[in-house]
């Protein structure tokens, strides 16, 4: 079964089945084959450099970019684009956010990989949403709106597991959206963190 596998179909096959990232189970049912002979293609040809492993059991076609967002998404589900890295997209912190990091309702991972570094962070069901699908490139992704990215952050910072960034840029954030996002964390305390960015915000920016 395995010499039926040829290299360049592989590669057209999956590319035209818009399958960049892929799990050994996907690449048996898009090809038609048998468990063993796709872990055996697949470790095959990580060697002769056609895959590049993101991690386990997740694999992309080496030729070819989809989007960091898209892979995101696709390495840990359910996930969504959030916190700093959707906060840098929306302009709401001037830094530029190498990592990739996203929202689950799984355990909190990070997984280093050839492409970028994916970091997940946990918050709970009742919180899951405030996002949507995107088209970047071509492919769909799951992307924070402004406001929830930036409950998500504020949420962290409340725990205490990061520092609040001093240079939010709030012009464009609608505070009624934001505080009703927050309510669903039910936690009086993020609130109040709300309050205090805000009247931080408009306080006058010092000149030196």
């Amino acid at each position: 079964m395995l010499q039926k596998l040829k290299r360049i179909q592989v590669e057209e096959k999956l590319k035209s089945s818009r399958l960049p990232v892929f799990t050994p189970q996907e690449f048996k049912d898009v090809f038609g084959v048998s468990a063993t002979t796709a872990h055996s293609f697949i470790k095959r040809n990580l060697k002769s450099g056609l895959f590049i492993k993101l991690r386990n059991n997740y694999y992309q076609l080496k030729d070819s970019n989809p989007p960091l967002y898209f892979i995101a998404n696709k390495l840990y589900q359910p996930s969504y684009v959030s916190l700093e890295k959707a906060m840098s997209y929306y302009n709401i912190i001037p830094e530029t956010v190498y990592g990739i990091t996203s929202i689950t309702t799984k355990s909190t991972r990070e997984f280093e990989t050839p492409r970028a570094t994916f970091t997940y962070q946990t918050i709970k069901p009742e919180a899951y949403t405030g996002y949507g699908a995107k088209n970047m490139d071509g492919y769909i992704v799951l992307f924070a709106e402004p406001e929830k990215a930036l409950v998500d952050y504020l949420y962290f910072v409340d725990l205490k597991k990061i520092s609040l960034n001093d240079r939010l840029q709030l012009r464009d954030i609608k505070k009624n959206k934001l505080t009703k996002t927050a309510q669903l964390f039910n936690r009086p305390s993020l609130l109040k963190l709300i309050d205090h960015v805000y009247a931080e915000y408009r306080k006058p920016r010092r000149i030196y």
